[in-house]
């Protein structure tokens, strides 16, 4: 297994959450109302919708070749 790939992957996974962290967090004071229940529903969504890329990305680290 190449350790290159674990070192771009972990880099991109790091610089990646934290730029989908601030993006997240600036849609959400832009976008939902003052209202809690619809901050909260957003905010899990946004907090599990990482979930798909970084699947992706593990995926790709692991591989071999």
């Amino acid at each position: 297994m190449p350790r290159w790939r674990h070192a771009v992957g972990i880099l991109v996974l790091v610089v990646g959450l934290v730029v989908y962290a601030l993006a997240a967090m600036l849609a959400g004071a832009a976008l939902t109302p003052a209202h809690w229940l619809v901050e909260l529903v957003f905010y899990v969504a946004a907090g599990l919708a990482w979930l798909w890329p970084a699947k992706a990305l593990l995926r790709w680290m692991a591989r071999d070749g």
